[in-house]
């Protein structure tokens, strides 16, 4: 008798200590901005183990590498064929991760489709009037295979051929600051770079991370609405769309997407794609590539790779919204 309650009493410590435990962690949130967006980031720990400040400081390093919004990022002077400039870690694992994707889509996805971005006037400037003279010019810049980092330089097969990590770079910030906060000891976390999501672990309750997908609107000013909720765990969810990134001239809408192949802005039914994937540079990169496959080339693809999740949505015959979602999201997406 004596043994079964120092037993009780032993196992009464244990889920004592486990309960104040969980009642220690505090839930910390802030937010600020970063890549001419917004970033949000929560997590759950006893202290205040991260703070914005250092959040600030990683992501305008990030900057000074990647950004072609800096003037003296080590990317805009790549693009400008500065002799001197060599790659960083950050530039390289970039160009390989984009590389991965490009062949796996069959260069859906190319990160030298920036001289076509330009001129179609989603970089600085205001778009030019486009034809297909323009077009066919610069169309032999557009190939990834034409790019190559040897003895950690960057060698272009023509030196016009210009870097766009822009549809990848956000998710690999939000990569690199989830790497970040597990280095100070954080385990359960939320990091949200614009919408491209990072979730490690779960709440002190057990309950999991959910996370929003818009719903397409027409109009690019128009209230945001959610179309659907997500909930994760240890993985990360990124959402391409053409529905907010766009602009119209005579009536005719462009959007933001180009494909590579053709040199022009898509013109298809799908609206959105959200990818869930291990990382979100992974899930960044196929979200912007299934963008420019169309929902058809999207769900053979997704069927055939069972390493990544989806949802689709999309323009029915009728104009009204449709969805699809991959056999792996289902019971994780709750459609409003």
């Amino acid at each position: 008798m004596k043994n079964k309650t120092l037993l009780f009493l032993a196992a009464s410590l244990i889920i004592f200590n486990a309960c104040n435990k969980e009642a220690e962690l505090q839930k910390i949130q802030f937010q600020g901005e970063a890549q001419g967006t917004y970033y949000a980031i929560t997590y759950f720990a006893a202290d205040t183990l991260v703070n914005q400040d250092q959040i600030d400081s990683l992501l305008n390093d990030f900057d000074q590498s990647a950004s072609l919004w800096v003037e003296n990022s080590l990317l805009s002077r790549i693009n400008n064929n500065d002799p001197e400039v060599m790659p960083d870690q950050h530039l390289i694992e970039l160009f390989q991760q984009s590389r991965t994707i490009s062949e796996a889509t069959g260069g859906a996805f190319d990160i030298t489709v920036g001289p076509l971005v330009k001129v179609w006037g989603f970089w600085f400037k205001e778009p030019i009037k486009v034809d297909q003279h323009i077009v066919d010019s610069l169309l032999p810049l557009v190939n990834f295979k034409g790019i190559n980092i040897e003895n950690g330089r960057i060698i272009k097969s023509n030196p016009n051929m210009m870097f766009d990590f822009n549809a990848i770079a956000q998710g690999y910030s939000v990569d690199l600051t989830g790497e970040f906060l597990e280095t100070k000891g954080i385990r359960n976390y939320l990091v949200d770079v614009g919408g491209e999501v990072l979730g490690r672990g779960q709440k002190p309750d057990g309950k999991s991370w959910v996370v929003g997908i818009e719903k397409p609107s027409k109009e690019v000013d128009s209230e945001r609405q959610l179309k659907a909720t997500i909930s994760i765990n240890d993985c990360a969810v990124a959402t391409s769309g053409n529905y907010r990134k766009f602009y119209e001239v005579d009536g005719v809408r462009y959007s933001h997407t180009i494909d590579p192949k053709t040199g022009y802005p898509v013109n298809h039914t799908l609206l959105s794609a959200t990818v869930v994937a291990e990382s979100a540079s992974t899930a960044d990169g196929y979200a912007t590539a299934f963008m420019v496959m169309g929902i058809d080339k999207a769900r053979a693809f997704i069927e055939t790779h069972p390493e990544l999740e989806a949802y689709f949505i999309y323009s029915g015959s009728d104009g009204s919204l449709k969805t699809w979602m991959s056999k792996g999201l289902e019971g994780l997406i709750e459609e409003q």
